[in-house]
């Protein structure tokens, strides 16, 4: 493993003060439907690299599903392990259900995608890799611009009723950019940096207001079952739902044990976040088969030896999700 690889692996551990610090993605390119864009929409030109353990690669994939976009944008799926080397692919050598070969470029692992996009590259290698074929490089590595692309840059190409599916419409954008900015720092990320804290000081803040902001979703969410209504922002499901599924669904699963955020349950303790979760999960298959709840656990619990160094994944809870009528 070279310098530059291992520079990739470990950029995500804490600080001297034991704080686990997210760095920003590289690629940062758009596809878009303008004329004369460096990438614009096409049908089979763009391939979508994901994990099924990644919550930010999740998002990308419910989008695609809710947005009709399954037949047109390919899909490569990582081994669940994520070794000292970063993401690899299945192989017949070392299978892995529910994870693909690499199809499209032939690589055994992610981090070649990103040195044939930059042969100089020194970031990390995450999922999701939007990748465009047609040029062979990298378009985006960040998911909530991938999420943003997917929601309107295809539209033409697509059936009508997936082209009127609008996960960020304008009159409720900014409510969505309100809800995101405080839920994606507390929430999606605040149980990583709860999980990820190497010291008992930053754990205890991290997971304090991890609990403090879930408190805040369920008494938004009581007040929208109140009005009969079943998401953030009412009737109408938006991105805002789609960022935050893909951390509760996780959260009795892994979080709960792995990251220590065990001042609650979202099944004991949060009824109307639990009810919103089992909803999505239930009534729309673009949720429920994406969600695979084996590379997530056996992702986390064999992935982070500093956290579990015996690789031992907890049996529980069963099931990982309950049903709508528990």
């Amino acid at each position: 493993m070279t310098d530059k690889q291992e520079k990739g692996i470990f950029s995500n551990i804490a600080n001297k003060d034991g704080e686990f610090k997210r760095k920003p993605s590289s690629f940062r390119e758009f596809i878009s439907a303008k004329p004369g864009a460096q990438f614009p929409p096409e049908a089979n030109r763009y391939h979508l690299y994901v994990s099924y353990a990644c919550p930010w690669a999740h998002r990308t994939l419910i989008t695609r599903a809710l947005k009709g976009l399954t037949s047109i944008i390919s899909v490569s799926v990582v081994h669940w392990h994520l070794d000292n080397q970063g993401w690899r692919f299945s192989s017949k050598d070392d299978p892995c259900e529910g994870a693909t070969e690499d199809e499209v470029n032939g690589v055994k692992r992610l981090s070649e995608l990103y040195f044939k996009a930059n042969e100089n590259y020194e970031g990390r290698y995450t999922v999701p890799v939007l990748w465009d074929k047609k040029t062979k490089t990298i378009v985006n590595n960040e998911s909530s611009e991938i999420l943003r692309m997917f929601n309107t840059e295809f539209n033409g190409l697509i059936d009508e009723k997936y082209a009127k599916v609008n996960l960020y419409p304008s009159d409720l954008q900014k409510k969505i950019d309100e809800l995101n900015d405080w839920i994606y720092p507390t929430i999606n990320n605040g149980v990583y940096k709860s999980g990820f804290a190497t010291k008992q000081e930053p754990y205890e803040k991290e997971v304090t207001s991890v609990f403090k902001s879930l408190d805040k979703v369920e008494e938004i969410l009581k007040s929208r079952h109140a009005k009969g209504e079943h998401y953030l922002l009412g009737d109408k499901l938006t991105e805002a739902d789609i960022r935050l599924y893909v951390t509760i669904v996780r959260f009795d699963p892994v979080y709960h044990q792995h990251f220590k955020c065990n001042l609650g349950s979202i099944r004991h303790d949060y009824p109307h976040i639990h009810q919103w979760l089992r909803e999505l999960y239930w009534k729309n298959d673009e949720f429920k088969s994406t969600t695979h709840f084996d590379h997530i656990k056996f992702h986390y619990t064999k992935s982070h030896p500093n956290i579990n160094p015996f690789g031992i994944t907890p049996l529980g809870p069963v099931p990982n999700i309950l049903p709508l009528d528990a």
